[in-house]
């Protein structure tokens, strides 16, 4: 219940901010009696758009904290914790960037995850569940593709690329409801109810093909990941973390807006493949064998 709480509280303040934006801006309204401004048409869609998807940038790690509760380690209180700043610390500086914050959460499920608004400013949370089925160097091949993935700045091109195909939705569905409220209905003044009507299916279906182009993103972004966490950790680390992954049970999953910045996004497949924010592990795991580049 938190977790839904938060999670609309969040997205009613990121509306609440973008439409005064918008009035601060002096964006018309897209819609007035003669048809659609698409001048103001594609303002409205690119604040609402990409308005969207920075704001949620910008808060990650505060709405990854508070969605799975995870504790920044401060200062380490126990030999695990100790290991985790110090692993994180070599690694970042392997990688080129500044020290992110390290968190734990309590979780039976084996993942982690990686956020934050830039690769120099970023957050690295594992599970408890990892710490206690994972061997060491299995857990330090795990950080090491979630240092990757800040080092790639990977939630920064997610971010980015949601915003395009935000805006594109956003903009092609109301040509679509304005055209057949014009064309098909023959509405000749103002917006009857089909415009309305078209532009949600139209949104729902354009939505829907969008969300296979930002997920076939985020499964590629793991592939480079996985080969950083190898660069960093070893080959034969990152393979065995995968195939660890690979023989535990299904796992508790994330939060939905979590989803793609874990180490294990579940299993699916058919149709629902095309909707996977992470490839299946035996492709990763075949991906990794086959790099003969990594030792």
């Amino acid at each position: 219940m938190k977790r839904i709480a938060l999670f609309l509280a969040t997205n009613l303040a990121i509306v609440l901010v973008l439409s005064i934006t918008m009035r601060l801006l002096g964006v018309e309204p897209y819609l007035n009696a003669n048809g659609l401004n698409l001048k103001s048409l594609l303002i409205f869609a690119a604040v609402m758009g990409f308005g969207g998807s920075l704001i949620s940038l910008m808060i990650s790690k505060w709405t990854a904290k508070m969605s799975v509760g995870a504790q920044v380690i401060e200062s380490p209180r126990n030999a695990d914790e100790r290991w985790l700043i110090e692993t994180v610390a070599r690694q970042a500086q392997a990688a080129g960037i500044r020290m992110p914050e390290v968190a734990i959460y309590d979780s039976p499920d084996v993942n982690a995850f990686a956020t934050g608004p830039s690769k120099h400013n970023s957050l690295v949370a594992v599970s408890t569940g990892l710490l206690q089925k994972m061997t060491r160097e299995e857990a330090e091949a795990v950080l090491g593709h979630e240092v990757s993935h800040a080092a790639n700045g990977d939630m920064v091109t997610l971010a980015l690329i949601q915003g395009v195909v935000n805006t594109f939705v956003m903009f092609l569905s109301r040509v679509i409801g304005h055209t057949v409220d014009r064309v098909i209905f023959k509405n000749e003044q103002g917006h009857g109810p089909a415009f309305f009507v078209t532009m949600i299916i139209a949104e729902l279906i354009l939505g829907i093909l969008a969300s296979i182009i930002v997920m076939w993103f985020s499964r590629q972004r793991e592939f480079r990941a996985d080969r950083g966490g190898a660069q960093l950790a070893g080959r034969r680390g990152m393979i065995n973390a995968l195939k660890r992954l690979q023989s535990l049970h299904e796992p508790h999953p994330l939060p939905d807006k979590m989803a793609a910045f874990g180490i294990n996004g579940g299993r699916n497949g058919g149709l629902k493949a095309l909707f996977m924010t992470h490839p299946p592990l035996e492709d990763r795991i075949a991906a990794l064998e086959a790099a003969n580049d990594l030792r």
